[in-house]
């Protein structure tokens, strides 16, 4: 071997070395990313939702901004992203820096069922993020306007038999199109969905007589149950509401394997560093264990279920074949 080659192959397992050190985590670089964390935030902090306010997850938002910035001293800035079924909010914190300075605050739409309903999305919903915390799950409720002549689904079923394809509904996102079309499915009913950009104004629209029934969160719903422009019918979970004691569930009127629930968690940019993501779980499953939390999620009818990344991860993955088994159920093909 000569000199030369020696010399070359020399300078090749260098390189090699040095590439090799690049990607392997090293105590300084671990050292850098713990000092991030223990300054974090120091800016103020982005807090996207894919729905607009009056729902679910703009409620949540909101709340879990207000109780970070009083324990961290920075801004938490809530900016809603509707429409496109989530795509739009989804794949802007996808590609923003993962840095720590923009979360995700995203319900099962855009996290589980877009991945069900369509068949490519400008985002992954598990690989372009990383899970921070899980915080509440709640039942959807079955609505029509107060106008309506159907006072029980009995009566929107036996209408909806009668004149087949005839009925509509409101549907806010691709998790309210395939409880919908499980429901239809299971009730031997055909209507026709109306997209909107999100629970609330689907609901808007149908106290306003627009869409026949609509299936929302009961966030969406409250408001206008209470001052009479809609009726709530059912409720998707497997008992009734509290706030709504004498509205029976789907389950009871014959549907015995019927249980859809919404969720909401916090995400973050995939690579965000673990120790800013660490710090942001702890603090946002504390806060949604406290009974401030409790008491908050209660007015919307929800149940909290906090939990880290890892419990986040997890249940994330089941809901996805959970929806997926929904929408075949229901007959839906992707789009």
């Amino acid at each position: 071997m000569n000199k030369w080659t020696v010399a070359r192959l020399v300078s090749l397992a260098t390189g090699s070395m040095a590439v090799l050190a690049m990607l392997l985590p090293s105590p300084a670089r671990a050292a850098d990313a713990a000092t991030d964390a223990a300054g974090y935030p120091a800016k103020p902090v982005k807090i996207v939702v894919s729905f607009p306010p009056g729902t679910g997850s703009d409620s949540t938002a909101r709340f879990l901004a207000q109780k970070l910035e009083a324990r961290f001293g920075q801004p938490f800035v809530v900016e809603n992203r509707p429409g496109a079924n989530s795509f739009i909010a989804a794949q802007a914190v996808a590609r923003a820096d993962p840095d720590g300075y923009t979360l995700f605050v995203a319900s099962n739409s855009p996290m589980a069922t877009n991945a069900v309903q369509f068949k490519s999305l400008p985002y992954d919903p598990v690989k372009d993020f990383a899970p921070v915390a899980r915080l509440y799950y709640g039942a959807m409720v079955l609505s029509v306007p107060a106008s309506s002549p159907y006072r029980t689904v009995q009566d929107l079923i036996r209408d909806g038999k009668a004149r087949p394809g005839k009925l509509s509904y409101g549907s806010g996102s691709a998790s309210y199109q395939i409880a919908t079309e499980l429901f239809l499915k299971q009730a031997g009913v055909k209507a026709v969905a109306i997209p909107y950009k999100g629970a609330a104004p689907a609901v808007a629209d149908l106290a306003g007589g627009q869409v026949d029934f609509a299936l929302s969160d009961y966030t969406a719903a409250a408001a206008l149950a209470q001052t009479g422009k809609t009726r709530i019918l059912a409720v998707t979970g497997d008992k009734r509401l509290d706030v709504q004691p004498n509205v029976p569930t789907l389950q009871e009127l014959g549907f015995k394997d019927y249980y859809m629930i919404n969720w909401v968690s916090l995400f973050a940019p995939a690579h965000t560093p673990k120790p800013i993501v660490d710090k942001l779980s702890r603090t946002a499953v504390e806060i949604f264990n406290s009974k401030e939390a409790a008491e908050f999620i209660g007015r919307t009818n929800g149940q909290i279920f906090a939990g880290g990344a890892d419990v986040l991860r997890k249940f994330q993955l089941d809901e996805i074949k959970r929806w997926s088994a929904a929408a075949t159920l229901a007959g839906i093909p992707k789009q």
